[in-house]
């Protein structure tokens, strides 16, 4: 895993953000806050190009620490400070933060369901995301201990789990392919997307190597590793419209291309819904589903449909992958 480039010269998470005031973080929140410098992925030896992946990258880690030591400082206003196409990376870093709080205090999920109910009820797949992280910063499994927790979004902690486990293991569970046994497995798939995202990260958004280095996984992990990586693409972005191609190419020749579409069409959903896609996912949609953001969000919304209102298992988490998936295969069927 080899550094690559010199320190990164990143633009303000936003113009008019200010960075929260650690002084006011008092007690357990104190010890709790976090050092801005995390947000840089060279300081973890990643494979990082130079350029606009490495700053797309530091950028979303930046508002993920922003947004977390903003919960910290007692002053989660002030991730609505920061640039909109940004703004759910630091939601995903509140809602680390609160579940730290919540678990450490035992207090059943109380101020991740304030986060939810209040600040961040636009931004719940980044919220959901961002509880898994908090997990992982804690070495406890995921558990639904967040009050009305969304039944199938809550898997997304899962995912989250396996992208912070990931991001500071990088040398055993990039390296060595390893996976943690705080898992059954059942919830392993889920983690492998967390796995799959951190792997964008990790190799600079450069489609040959994340292809090559799915590629040394067993094959069983393949799938959602490359499902990890279509929602990385184009929720964080990082590549350009010929590397989204190779991308593609890459996919179909390992026989899942049908998984990055699906990725990149939950995506696409979680973005909208945060606000408005950035352009970068605009881009990302066209080539990876191969067809328009809202179209590509409502295969989420029908699958989710066809689900009916008692879907909140494992399984049904994976009906509602499955049926995306279909959705995208109907569209590009010649």
């Amino acid at each position: 895993m080899d550094q690559v480039g010199t320190e990164p010269t990143t633009e303000p998470t936003s113009a008019s953000a200010t960075e929260p005031e650690l002084s006011r973080a008092e007690g357990l929140r104190r010890f709790l806050t976090k050092d801005p410098l995390e947000s840089d992925l060279g300081r973890r030896r990643f494979r990082l190009r130079g350029g606009a992946a490495r700053t797309v990258f530091t950028n979303a880690e930046r508002s993920y620490v922003f947004g977390y030591n903003a919960v910290m400082s007692r002053e989660v206003e002030k991730v609505e400070e920061i640039r909109e196409e940004q703004r759910p990376f630091g939601y995903e870093g509140a809602a680390a933060a609160c579940t730290v709080l919540d678990l450490l205090t035992l207090t059943r999920g109380r101020r991740l369901h304030e986060l939810l109910a209040g600040p961040a009820q636009h931004h719940r797949h980044a919220a959901y995301l961002g509880a898994g992280r908090g997990y992982a910063l804690l070495r406890l499994r995921p558990v639904w201990g967040a009050r009305r927790a969304h039944p199938l979004l809550r898997w997304l902690a899962v995912d989250g789990f396996g992208f912070q486990w990931s991001l500071t293991r990088a040398d055993r569970m990039v390296g060595q392919r390893t996976m943690p046994d705080l898992f059954t497995r059942a919830h392993c798939a889920v983690f492998d997307q967390g796995l799959g995202r951190l792997l964008w990260y990790h190799d600079g958004a450069a489609p040959d190597d994340v292809a090559a280095r799915i590629g040394g996984y067993p094959a069983v992990r393949r799938a959602d590793l490359w499902s990890g990586v279509g929602f990385a693409a184009t929720y964080t972005g990082g590549a350009e419209p010929e590397e989204l191609w190779w991308l593609t190419e890459h996919a179909a020749a390992d026989g899942f291309r049908a998984y990055l579409a699906q990725g990149c069409a939950f995506a696409a959903a979680a973005r909208l819904r945060s606000g408005a896609l950035p352009d970068h996912g605009t881009r990302a949609v066209a080539i990876l589903a191969g067809t328009e953001p809202d179209e590509a969000a409502s295969w989420t919304d029908q699958a989710l449909i066809a689900l009916g209102h008692e879907a909140h298992t494992h399984d049904d988490f994976q009906t509602w992958q499955s049926h995306i998936r279909r959705s995208w295969t109907r569209r590009h069927r010649y």
